[in-house]
């Protein structure tokens, strides 16, 4: 048990923390709608209608599916794009989708390589599996934050004896977008300022930094 959670420890912290924070999450969210409620003279909701709500799910998804925007076009961009210095950029030289031999495939492959490595048209699927992977992830969040803000939009409009829209007039509802945008320019801004920061700065033993005595101009070193 010991090993196991030493060399799965990175992923074990942050599924932790997604567990507690999407709980607590689900805790205050239900409080402020219930805060509201009352403020309206109307009773409350329990945690569990709350959870099945498309208000809790609608920005849940807000959330995730800009997560998976940013790491769907970070994975592309680094394919072809590159900054010098940046401990998040390729080398320089590197630009593009390599030679077989750096990629380990067909007949380059090592022992212990993927079996889907080893040449035809698997590889071919497994070479760009985690950008597929990203992509439909996003397409699937962000399907699922236009339908619940789209039910939460509609039944705001029926308390206030308003015609509701269809699924298709809302995705050209500035309410949509406003949600959208908001959470897609955070990311941007996130990559971008992670891209410039490792060329300067440091941090002694993470992957994520080149090491502390490193040049400004070293490409794609590790700490």
């Amino acid at each position: 048990m010991r090993r196991f959670l030493r060399e799965n420890g990175l992923s074990l912290f942050f599924a932790t923390l997604f567990a507690l924070t999407i709980v607590a999450q689900s805790f205050a969210g239900q409080h402020q709608v219930n805060a509201e409620l009352r403020d309206h003279g109307a009773a409350g909701v329990s945690w569990w209608d709350y959870v099945t709500s498309p208000d809790y799910w609608g920005a849940v998804m807000e959330n995730w599916q800009s997560e998976f925007l940013q790491f769907t076009l970070f994975i592309g961009a680094t394919i072809w794009l590159v900054q010098k210095g940046s401990n998040e950029s390729k080398r320089l030289e590197d630009a593009g989708r390599e030679s077989d031999e750096k990629q380990k495939v067909e007949r380059h492959t090592v022992p212990g390589s993927p079996l889907w490595a080893t040449g035809g048209l698997r590889t071919r699927v497994y070479e760009n599996s985690l950008l597929l992977t990203m992509t439909t992830i996003f397409f699937a969040t962000w399907l699922a934050q236009s339908l619940n803000n789209w039910r939460s939009f509609n039944e705001e409009q029926r308390a206030h004896s308003e015609a509701t829209v269809s699924w298709g007039r809302y995705l050209l509802d500035p309410d949509f977008w406003e949600k959208t945008l908001q959470n897609w320019q955070s990311e941007f801004l996130a990559v971008g300022v992670m891209v410039v920061f490792t060329i300067f700065l440091r941090q002694r033993g993470s992957p994520e930094s080149k090491p502390v005595g490193a040049p400004h101009d070293e490409t794609a070193t590790s700490g």
